[in-house]
């Protein structure tokens, strides 16, 4: 059964791809490598429009982007092509009661009665309400977040920022906290993050 993240993934893809110039681009890059000079002239639109549409498909993990030399090269992600593929083909059993009520998702979850307090207490309409200043409760909060993000697969800054707002507007407090308190890896300057791997937890910051 999917659970509320994966729900939440799989919906994100769905609105992604539910643009005809996205969807193009996406059939583009299956063929390959490309920059955005070479995506604007073959879909003959402008390439700022390339570049917020990339963005865009970026957000949700099926494209990645490498430099070279002065250029940008974009690719699909195929890692995150074949999590999506397993996601939807689960989707004949989805957990609706988790839309039954605003309690109902925290309900669902596998943790103990004093963490879905925390949840009770800290989140409306799947959203937290403010950042709990004990570090009990906070660390309960960002370990839940934790599992928004796929431990197979790299983010940029920007993405972690996007899966993070989605929970509370404060996404660069948050972020930091994943990062100090060790639930996620930062490369020196912020380039690029990953979900800390199992045999590193505990460990605190940690730049590479």
């Amino acid at each position: 059964m999917l659970t509320r993240t994966q729900q939440s993934d799989v919906l994100q893809l769905f609105k992604a791809l539910a643009d005809d110039t996205r969807f193009a681009l996406y059939a583009q890059l299956v063929q390959g490598e490309q920059s955005v000079g070479a995506l604007a002239k073959a879909l003959n639109v402008s390439e700022p429009t390339i570049s917020h549409h990339l963005g865009k498909l970026r957000q949700v993990g099926l494209v990645k982007m490498r430099a070279s030399g002065t250029h940008r090269l974009y690719t699909i992600d195929m890692g995150r092509v074949t999590y999506f593929k397993a996601m939807v083909g689960q989707i004949d059993h989805l957990d609706l009661s988790a839309e039954a009520g605003d309690a109902a998702w925290i309900d669902s979850l596998n943790v103990g009665e004093e963490d879905r307090k925390v949840f009770k207490d800290y989140f409306s309409n799947g959203r937290l309400i403010q950042l709990p200043t004990k570090q009990k409760k906070l660390l309960v909060v960002l370990q839940w977040l934790t599992t928004r993000f796929d431990p197979h697969r790299d983010y940029t800054e920007r993405e972690v920022n996007a899966i993070v707002s989605e929970i509370h507007d404060d996404y660069a407090t948050l972020r930091r906290n994943l990062i100090e308190f060790g639930f996620l890896r930062r490369e020196r300057g912020g380039g690029r993050y990953w979900v800390t791997p199992e045999d590193e937890k505990g460990t605190g910051w940690v730049e590479y």
